[in-house]
């Protein structure tokens, strides 16, 4: 079985109060993005191991940590799996705050719900994804949605960005999340985002932040670049995703963006959301 786990981006990020468990509680809006992974999930002979094969970006630290085999491994707690072999081939960078490590074990998860016909619901996946990682649940229904709590909770929200022309710029630059968590004090979101969402895109400027972007650019001033180049070029809004080093810009109205010129070592993604 082949599936292609997609990125995410961010949509406001609020970063709103400490939790008892060390995590923190945060308010935004997640939006599929169709730059994607490969995975290839298959099953193995009986007699042999279970194997995931790495390709692409490297991807550092052991593979048996890697959260496609850890997805598989929980399945396997409440299941009488036999070994697989998974082939993950890595497109979407590593520390770029687009998910796509979380997008890999969610899709782990439903590949194999459905190549080992588990019939678990929905729901259940979402339960399973939770337990690998904050935004994994994101990518079982994985579309729109306002997310709190440890952004595993989420509410339907109206919005339809489908088809909007974006480009992602990712600048080789990878921050950890533990990284950029230490420079981000929790505070009250100056804005409702639902509410501030719900506008024209062109007021989002104003209205639509993510707590990471002043928190990281002053240490990172080439985040700052990037968004003044997006916005030289003609998009609409332009953020930092998630809490990585990835820019995005949207460009309502244009089949494709923008050419820009970068520096080599970048990675861009161009396309339609």
């Amino acid at each position: 079985m082949l599936v292609f786990p997609n990125a995410k981006l961010n949509l406001g990020l609020y970063i709103t109060g400490q939790r008892p468990d060390g995590f923190r509680n945060l308010e935004s809006v997640f939006v599929p993005l169709p730059w994607c992974d490969a995975l290839e999930v298959l099953p193995a002979a009986e007699s042999t191991e279970t194997t995931l094969a790495l390709t692409g970006i490297p991807i550092p630290g052991d593979p048996a940590t890697n959260l496609c085999h850890r997805a598989y491994e929980l399945l396997r707690t409440d299941f009488n799996l036999p070994p697989i072999r998974q082939h993950l081939h890595k497109v979407v960078p590593i520390g770029a705050g687009l998910g796509g490590g979380s997008a890999d074990a969610a899709f782990a998860l439903r590949a194999l719900n459905e190549l080992f016909e588990l019939d678990l619901s929905a729901e259940t996946l979402v339960g399973y994804a939770r337990r690998l990682g904050s935004d994994c649940a994101f990518f079982i229904a994985n579309k729109p949605v306002f997310a709190y709590e440890k952004g595993d909770v989420f509410e339907e929200i109206s919005l339809n960005l489908t088809g909007t022309a974006c480009k992602v710029v990712y600048p080789g630059l990878h921050i950890s999340t533990a990284e950029a968590y230490s420079r981000v004090t929790p505070r009250t979101p100056r804005h409702d985002l639902r509410e501030a969402l719900r506008q024209p895109m062109e007021t989002w400027r104003e209205t639509v932040s993510n707590d990471f972007e002043d928190a990281l650019t002053p240490f990172y001033p080439v985040l700052g670049e990037i968004k003044e180049q997006l916005y030289a070029a003609g998009a609409t809004y332009v953020s930092l995703s998630g809490s990585g080093s990835a820019v995005y810009g949207l460009f309502p109205g244009l089949e494709l963006p923008p050419k820009l010129d970068m520096p080599n070592g970048y990675l861009v993604w161009d396309g339609r959301l």
